[in-house]
């Protein structure tokens, strides 16, 4: 490791960074985009059942919004037609759409960062392939004053080729892993989306302001 990176020159140094940063991403974003961190399976039935007959206490409700994203945001709603019983199913979707967007924002942290590098991989590992090939029109010049310079001309091309194959070797798997936690968001806040069109009709039985 230590050769290729001096075979491939200062312009590596950036690209290694991306490559820590994005791996550091993956891995935090694999954890937190967990079905059970985000929505569990049977939580939503759970909360139908719990609610049938009345509204859940205060610290069972805080214990739902402390389970998951899906519970926190099940929870405004408990909450908001507990602190006003004659709020309207507009007052109510509000509340939900609201917790829905912090949560959703949380949801997509780093994935910019992540995306960003895998875009800008490639072209740092262009720079590199550039800065190379400058090296190698240098050795040249070199070598037509002075009879040769062979092991100048081996390095720029060292620079140029490893520079470019790393960009790519950092590019690739981020955008694989961007596309991939893009798409778990994107059925996360579906998700999310469809548990509350299914609460809401069920809270507002509680709820004594039901004109919207």
């Amino acid at each position: 490791m230590i050769t290729f990176i001096q075979a491939a020159g200062w312009p590596i140094w950036p690209l290694l960074l991306c490559s820590i940063v994005a791996l550091a991403l993956i891995i935090e974003r694999a954890v937190s985009l967990r079905e059970s961190r985000v929505a569990p399976p049977r939580l939503l039935d759970e909360v139908v059942s719990v609610t049938r007959a009345s509204l859940p206490a205060a610290d069972t409700v805080n214990k739902l919004a402390e389970n998951s994203t899906l519970g926190e945001v099940l929870a405004s709603g408990l909450r908001a037609v507990v602190a006003e019983p004659r709020l309207s199913e507009a007052q109510l979707r509000n509340a939900f759409e609201l917790s829905g967007r912090h949560a959703v924002h949380r949801l997509e942290r780093y994935l910019n960062t992540l995306g960003t590098i895998a875009t800008a991989a490639p072209l740092l590992g262009l720079l590199g392939t550039v800065i190379g090939m400058i090296e190698i029109f240098a050795a040249g010049e070199a070598q037509m004053g002075s009879g040769g310079n062979t092991q100048q001309l081996a390095h720029g091309i060292s620079i140029a080729l490893y520079n470019t194959a790393f960009g790519l070797i950092v590019a690739i798997p981020s955008l694989m892993a961007y596309r991939y936690f893009r798409g778990r968001v994107d059925a996360y806040t579906l998700e999310l989306e469809m548990a509350t069109e299914r609460l809401v009709p069920h809270l507002m039985r509680f709820a004594t302001g039901k004109a919207g």
